[in-house]
Order: C-alpha cells, then structure tokens, then sequence
C-alpha cells in the first residue's frame, strides 16, 4: 500500500469517526486529537478501525507516536515494510 493510499484510509477512518471535520480540514503536521476534538474512547475506535482496515494492531504504547495524520502515515507505512515476524512453533 503506497503512502498515498495509507493517507487516504486514515482519512476515511477519522470521517467515520467526526463525520463533521472534512479531509481538507486537517492540518498533517497538527495534533489530530486537538483538532478534531476526539476523546479517548473516539482514538480508541479510530485505533480499532485502523486494525481491521490495514490489518496493523497498534499497541497502546505507541498510541502518542500517532499524533499527527502525517506520524499515523509514517508508522504504517513503516509498519507495512516491516517483514512479519515469524510464527510460534
């Protein structure tokens, strides 16, 4: 999935979760929860979304990594090209 395409996912998770803020109304560099009011439980859906949309369980611990749109691009993006680890026997 190319970095454009990571971008444009996020954006439809966060439309699904404030409906009322527009993609153009992001700011990349800004912190999304501030401003797009989004309370903890709202990050947590948009975490969960994220999951089932790109297949990425984010750890809480990384949760204040993903404070901008463009931090949320890197990490998945990063996160994508990352090999998988390998199973359990």
């Amino acid at each position: 999935m190319t970095r454009d395409q990571i971008r444009a996912t996020l954006l439809e998770a966060l439309s699904r979760i404030a409906p009322e803020v527009g993609a153009a109304d992001i700011d990349p560099a800004a912190n999304l929860r501030d401003q797009i009011d989004i309370d903890s439980m709202d990050f947590l859906n948009f975490m969960i979304l994220l999951r089932q949309t790109l297949g990425v369980d984010v750890p809480e611990t990384d949760y204040p990594t993903l404070r901008t749109l463009d931090a949320c691009v890197d990490y998945f993006a990063a996160k994508q090209a990352a090999p998988a680890a390998p199973a359990a026997r």
